[in-house]
């Protein structure tokens, strides 16, 4: 039978409902139930609410964008199978024919206009990027056009992680706008889903469970994408580390994501499981609230000691990474100076920005200069998580008289109350599949303004040559000059401590014998590409 290519895939030339069938009766013969669990939750059901790592990889299930990455992140061709730039600021993306949405309605230009559209708006987590890809417009039914504000060196990447959605579904449950996840707005979309993808929600309990079926009409089954035998998957949130081990040694789970650091040796000589590992392009670091004259959760005699960089790099000065790194994480993480998901990536060479030396003395001499002789009082938001690194900080920051309650508490909660700015000093993390910097730069670094560029920046700190080197980088083609730029925001964040990065993360996931998954940089696990045997 001839063939034609589609991006990086091939499909017969005569592929129909004969050629679907058999490739669905081929994978029928080894079908498998797929469960697996970690500690945090799927937050929402809704793509563009949340830009969370684990809510993003259950939500890629289910939703498309138009460009996705593949096994090794490398960019490939999903809703939209070709593309071509027309101009330094005009995109045209050609859409797949014959894709339908779960529900047996037809995909269509129409419902990438109002994808973006919706993306766009201010309850939206992903309006920064959905801004700085233009909005697009309908040339036919399956052509769209993407006019960009200024060039975008990074237009394929911001797209592969803006998922789209069906416009008729969307009005139809009243969720034509982003739920306001802040303020734990309750939407039909938050629960319910109708995608083009891999598999369809089938339902989803908050904070206990999502389930998903395969979805049989899938364009990737045809192109090959699905090479997986996953029919029905389970995604569990599980908090406690004894139960999640406890189900994966007993074969009540398939797979843990986030294995307890201290358990992995002993795994890794268990006949009965596997561990799957892998450098994450993950950063944590703390962020402080810069902004407020008086401190919003602590004693501080109605005053903000974070608004001194003093006090910063006191605290900076009073952290010892390398016993996090060793004592808590079990060498799981790797000590950074930069908060950047991916520095050598992003062209800052390792070395180059080096950290300030952990150094008690010097925290407490800084602490004096500042007025803060006496310490103060702080409340640390944490996720449950990190509670053990938090909790960790905290003893670090009591030897140099910063008294520090630890508020651990589950992902909605977290996210929801920094997004809400409810917080005076928090452990913060951060991955992204693509090495370039831009995207940290843009959401968390920027300052806060109408466009999405600084939703992240929960500090809310202002720095105005901070933002024009952000805003020059955004619309640098030129890698070189884009690169140096980025080098020169980085060098301006690390000087005025206006974050202290901790570590990147090294990820380990705890499987059982019989199960193969792909551990990519970004720590998505995707059942498309998992296999039980």
């Amino acid at each position: 039978m001839a063939a034609r290519a589609v991006g990086s895939f091939v499909i017969p030339a005569k592929a129909g409902i004969q050629w679907l069938l058999l490739a669905a009766l081929a994978f029928q013969a080894g079908a498998a139930s797929f469960r697996w669990a970690a500690a945090g939750d799927h937050v929402t059901a809704d793509p563009h609410a949340q830009d969370a790592q684990l809510t993003n990889a259950l939500n890629l299930h289910v939703y498309e964008p138009l460009v996705m990455r593949g096994k090794r992140l490398e960019l490939l061709p999903a809703l939209a199978e070709r593309w071509e730039q027309v101009s330094p600021t005009e995109w045209r993306f050609h859409l797949r024919r014959h894709v339908k949405w779960h529900d047996g309605t037809p995909f269509t230009s129409d419902d990438v206009v109002f994808s973006f559209a919706r993306a766009r708006g201010p309850t939206s987590n992903y309006r920064a990027y959905a801004t700085a890809v233009g909005m697009p417009r309908a040339i036919d039914s399956h052509t769209v056009a993407f006019t960009t504000p200024a060039p975008n060196p990074v237009m394929l990447d911001m797209l592969a992680g803006i998922m789209v959605m069906s416009r008729a579904w969307c009005e139809k449950h009243r969720s034509t706008a982003a739920q306001d996840f802040a303020a734990r707005e309750e939407t039909y979309a938050a629960r319910h889903a109708n995608g083009t993808g891999a598999f369809r929600l089938a339902e989803r309990v908050p904070d206990v469970h999502s389930r998903f079926e395969r979805n049989p009409a899938w364009w990737g089954i045809a192109a090959g994408v699905f090479d997986g035998n996953v029919d029905t998957m389970t995604f569990s949130t599980i908090r406690s580390d004894a139960t999640r081990m406890a189900g994966l040694r007993s074969g009540s789970l398939d797979l843990v994501h986030d294995p307890p650091v201290q358990d992995v040796e002993a795994l890794r000589r268990d006949a009965r499981v596997k561990v799957i590992e892998g450098r994450e392009n993950f950063v944590v670091f703390l962020g402080m609230d810069q902004a407020r004259e008086s401190l919003l959760h602590g004693d501080a005699a109605g005053r903000n000691p974070f608004k001194d960089r003093r006090v910063r790099l006191a605290i900076y000065h009073a952290i010892d990474a390398a016993a996090l790194d060793r004592v808590v994480n079990r060498g799981f993480s790797v000590a950074t100076a930069m908060p950047l998901p991916h520095p050598e990536g992003a062209g800052i060479p390792a070395g180059s920005i080096p950290r300030y030396p952990h150094d008690e003395a010097a925290a407490r001499r800084l602490l004096a200069e500042a007025g803060w002789a006496d310490g103060f009082a702080v409340t640390l938001d944490c996720l449950n998580a990190r509670d053990k690194a938090c909790v960790a900080i905290a003893g670090m920051l009591a030897r140099v008289g910063i008294r520090v309650a630890v508020n651990s508490m589950p992902t909605p909660q977290f996210l929801a109350k920094g997004q809400r700015r409810d917080t005076s000093f928090y452990m913060l993390g951060w991955g992204s599949a693509s090495p370039e910097a831009i995207f940290l730069l843009q959401r968390v670094f920027h300052s806060r303004d109408a466009t999405g560029d600084g939703d992240g920046n929960w500090g809310d700190y202002r720095d105005a040559t901070l933002d024009a080197l952000i805003d020059r980088a955004k619309a640098e083609m030129d890698l070189a000059q884009r690169r140096a730029l980025v080098r020169e925001a980085m060098r301006r964040v690390h000087d005025n401590v206006y974050y202290i990065p901790l570590h990147h993360r090294i990820s380990p996931w705890a499987a059982r014998a019989n199960v193969e998954a792909v551990h990519r940089a970004n720590n998505h696990l995707h059942a498309a590409w998992v296999r039980i045997r």
